[in-house]
């Protein structure tokens, strides 16, 4: 009898294993999903981004704010929201030339501390 109740505990065992293996993949795959999903709307805001921008932008401004992403990506991502928030709201008149976008460049730096460092 306690060979049989051995055997019992062994198999309750390994199939326990097997349901909590299968468990933990189907939870892999559930985040794997919502990945692809969030992967998918980011994309397809980036591409809406990018559309309404060629509409109010000049491809000369375009061009400056495509370089300045290079190097500061949080400040170009700042400088969209805004160009599009003013866009929806109706105050831009035309498309916005690479003037204007300096204008707003140096606008939104001057914004910022001047951080300065003596040494003595």
């Amino acid at each position: 009898m306690s060979d049989l109740d051995e055997i019992r505990r062994k198999r309750m065992a390994e199939l326990q294993a097997q349901q909590a293996a299968m468990q933990n993949q189907q939870a892999q795959q559930q985040q794997l999903a919502q990945m692809q999903q969030q992967e998918a709307q980011r994309q397809q805001f980036e591409a809406q981004k990018k559309q309404i921008l060629g509409q109010i932008m000049t491809p000369e401004a375009r061009t400056r704010l495509g370089n300045l992403k290079l190097t500061k990506p949080e400040l170009v991502e700042q400088i969209e929201l805004q160009l599009i928030q003013s866009a929806q709201a109706g105050s831009l008149r035309g498309k916005v030339t690479d003037e204007q976008l300096k204008v707003l460049l140096r606008q939104i730096s001057g914004q910022k501390r001047d951080i300065k460092i003596t040494r003595k």
